[in-house]
This record gives structure tokens, sequence and C-alpha cells, in this order.
């Protein structure tokens, strides 16, 4: 939990603190690399680190990426410039890139079954803490220290976990004597890095150099497939994410993913804009995902051994697109309860259908591709996140443009009205209206996504998963 809350944490306290940065160190232009930079490195080398912890042990991986995180963080902590701070977070990205899916997996070697769903639910917690304490802590060290201790804080945090792993993680020394397959990694690093520019670029409206990262990715992609069906041990098995339990549990965590961005990125501005609320309440409204996570979680926990896990993961996908839908019903004089109600529906269908997925993911696979498995789905996850970043964008600058391609208004326009600096009447309505109109169509195009998850959810084979009887006994947990 410690280890995972240098991740959850460091999310929410930047964004909060980011504007200030920026302002101190020019550069506002790179803005969004900031966090693109720390997303792809992360997504980049999930599936990486999880195979090197079925090689080598979860516990000298988890360590590697305790270092690599923490020394990311403190370098953060002295950026000079925007560019360095760029850098910096790659870096950390890396070390998260290895301690969120070994984490997982730790959990999945050590408990049985039954009490895996409630130790997940504790680890949900996590993030649900994180999210609401988060800009509070952001806030203060701003107000009483330098903005640098919002990193540096991890180091502490980083040196217990550490110390923790030391004391009280003992796994048997089986180390699998194998070739590590570096130029799949390598490729499929390359590949996965220039996939997430693509998406980036593409959602900034570069077409052009986003066409260009999408023929790297698209190069590398052949290479990767070619030097994985030859290797002897591959870096990611092209059987294993082919089987079809992992392959659909998968999309469906990319789908979800892609809402979830959706969520977190538009909602807060038809909260403030649309309905013309607060910046707190729109930030309520947004909480309420996290609040229904571990509360999703923590009911799979205790239920899932009854219900049997192939209706968990249905329910829990079912729940996603019955909270998008309430994003479609809202209009110009909606309560704010109406998205929070929503926001809440789909942070617990989150919490139902990760944490039943991620335990048939964990016993559909060898004790020896557990790492390398659980590292599928939280990759899946972080580039559907990608994907609904440069999709819903485009969906919402699309409905933003004229017939001839002109913007409605111009982006001084909307930054003057998120800062209450109102213009005439007539000019601030219609903004609202251009931007309800244009947030609609991408809320419209976000529910038939989460449509997309239930679809996926029901096509999982019944036959072959882990029963219920099973499972509460705990007689497929690695002794």
């Amino acid at each position: 939990m410690a280890s995972m809350a240098m991740v959850a944490i460091e999310a929410t306290i930047v964004s909060t603190v980011m504007p200030q940065i920026a302002s101190e160190l020019g550069g506002l232009h790179l803005y969004s690399w900031v966090f693109a930079s720390f997303l792809l490195a992360q997504t980049a080398m999930t599936v990486v680190f999880g195979k090197l912890s079925d090689l080598y042990g979860r516990k000298p991986i988890m360590f590697v990426g305790i270092a690599v995180f923490v020394i990311g963080s403190v370098l953060a902590g002295f950026s000079w410039s925007m560019p360095a701070m760029i850098c910096f977070r790659l870096i950390q990205g890396i070390g998260a890139g290895a301690i969120q899916p070994v984490a997982l997996t730790i959990v999945g070697d050590l408990y049985p079954v039954r009490e895996r769903g409630k130790v997940q639910g504790w680890l949900a917690s996590v993030w649900a803490v994180s999210a609401v304490v988060g800009p509070m802590i952001g806030a203060l060290i701003v107000q009483k220290l330098s903005w640098a201790w919002i990193f540096w804080v991890n180091v502490p945090i980083g040196l217990a976990a550490a110390v923790g792993f030391w004391l009280f993680l003992h796994e048997a020394p089986a180390v699998r004597r194998s070739s590590i397959d570096i130029v799949g990694a390598v490729l499929f690093t390359i590949g996965i890095a220039a996939l997430m520019i693509a998406l980036t670029e593409f959602g900034v409206g570069n077409s052009g150099v986003a066409l260009a990262w999408a023929a790297l990715f698209a190069v590398t992609l052949v290479l990767f497939i070619a030097q994985e069906r030859r290797a002897a041990d591959p870096m990611v098995s092209l059987r294993l994410w082919g089987a079809r339990m992992i392959a659909i549990v998968n999309g469906a965590a990319m789908l979800a993913g892609m809402v979830l961005i959706g969520i977190t990125t538009f909602l807060p501005m038809y909260v403030q804009v649309v309905l013309e609320r607060s910046s707190v309440t729109a930030g309520l409204t947004l909480t309420m995902v996290m609040l229904g996570w571990p509360i999703g979680a923590t009911l799979t926990s205790r239920t899932f051994h009854r219900i049997g896990l192939w209706r968990m993961v249905v329910a829990g996908a079912a729940l996603i697109p019955v909270g998008a839908s309430t994003f479609v019903l809202l209009g110009a004089g909606s309560s704010p309860v109406l998205p929070a109600i929503g926001s809440f529906i789909i942070g617990l269908g989150m919490g139902v259908m990760s944490l039943s997925s991620l335990i048939l993911i964990q016993e559909g696979v060898d004790l020896a591709q557990r790492g390398v498995a659980t590292a599928s789905n939280v990759f899946s996850r972080n580039l559907g996140s990608a994907l609904g970043a440069a999709f819903f964008g485009a969906v919402f600058n699309f409905g933003l443009t004229h017939s001839d391609g002109r913007p409605m208004f111009s982006d001084e326009q909307l930054r003057m009205l998120l800062q209450g600096m109102h213009g005439s009447v007539a000019g601030d309505s219609a903004i609202r209206l251009a931007l309800g109109g244009s947030l609609h169509l991408t809320f419209v195009a976000m529910l038939v996504v989460s449509l997309g998850v239930i679809a996926l959810a029901l096509l999982l084979p019944r036959e072959g998963l882990v029963e219920s009887r099973a499972v509460a006994a705990g007689e497929a947990a690695p002794k």
C-alpha cells in the first residue's frame, strides 16, 4: 500500500500544483508533456517489468521500481526548466511501470483467492484516499513550502516501503534460467512510445507529426511480432495475450480506461462552464468515481465466491454504461448531483470489474506467467487512457468547429469564462451553448464506448473460468 501510494498520490498532487510550476519554469506549451511523459514511460515499461518479475522474482524488481521512482522524484524537485521536468517525470514513470503491476502480482502470490479480494480492495482504497487527500496536500505544500516538496515527499514513503519489502517479503530464490528477450523488450518499448506520442500529437491537432509516429509504430509492430514468434522465451507471449479470456478481459479494461479518462477530462469543464458551478463542485462530482471504486472492490471481495467471477465481471461492466448514460441526460439546468451519481456508479462498476477481472487473469495462467499476465491488464487500462484522451479530444474539437472548420470561439474567451472574467452576456451564453453541445456529443461517444465494455464482458467464456467453490476454498492459490 505504501509503494502504491507513491504512484497514486503523485498524479493528484502534480495536477493540482502544475499550473504554478509552469508559471515559474516557463514553457507553457510543453504543459501536457509533463503528464504524457509519465504515462508514456509507465505504459511502455509495465509489461517489461511484469515479465522480469516472472524471471527474477518480485522482490528485486520492486526494489528497482522504488529506487527509480524515488530518484526521479528527487530530480524532479530540482527541475530548472520544463524540458528537465519532463525528463525527470519520465524517470518517475519508469519506476511506476514496475511498482504498480508487481505490487498487484505480489498480492496474487501471497494470498489465496478468497483473501485476495479483500487485500486488493485495500489497494484500491489507496487510490480513493489519494484522490481526496492529494489536492489538499498539494495546496498545503505550495502555501507553506516549495513546490519541490510535492516530489520529495515520496522519498520517506519509498524508503519505508523498501524496508517493509526487505523485512517481510520472503520468496524462494527461483531465478529461471532463461534468456532475456532484449530485442523484444526494446521493440515493445519503442512501439508503445511511438503509439503514445502519436496519440498525444493527434490529440493536440498535430496530425502530420502524429502520422509520422504512427508509421513508426506500425513498422515496429511488424518487427516485434516477428521477433516474439521466433524468440525462445518471448518478452510478450502472443499465445498468452491471444487467449480468449485474457484478450476479452484486457479489451474490456482498455475500453473502461477510455471512459475513465473521458470523465476525468471533460466532466469538470461541463460542471464549471455549462452548469455554472464552482471548481470545488466540479472536483467533488469527479471524486465520486474514486469513492465508488473501493466500495465496488470491497463488495466484490466479499461476494464473488458466492456469485461467481463471470457474473461479477458482467455486473461491473453493466454499471459503466448505466453511469455514462447520466451524462447524456445532462442539460444547462441540471443539478450537479446527477453527474455525481453517474460518476459514483461508474466508479462502482470499475471497482467490481477490475478486481474480478484481475483474479480471473491471475488464476487463469501458470505461476511463472502471473507477473506478465497481471501487467497486461494494467497496461491495457493505461493504453485505454491514452486512446481515450486522443479519441474524445477529437470528438470534442469536432463539436466546436463550424462547417467551414473555424472554431466557434477562441481559447482566450474560454479561459476568461473559466476564470470568472465575463464578457458580454450574449457572448458568454453563446460560448456555454456551443460548449454544452460539444460536450454532449463527447458524452454520447463515451456512452457508445461504455456499451462496448458490457458487450465484451458478455463474450467471456463461462467454461474454464475459476469456479466459485474452488475460489471459496482457496484451492487455486499457490502454496
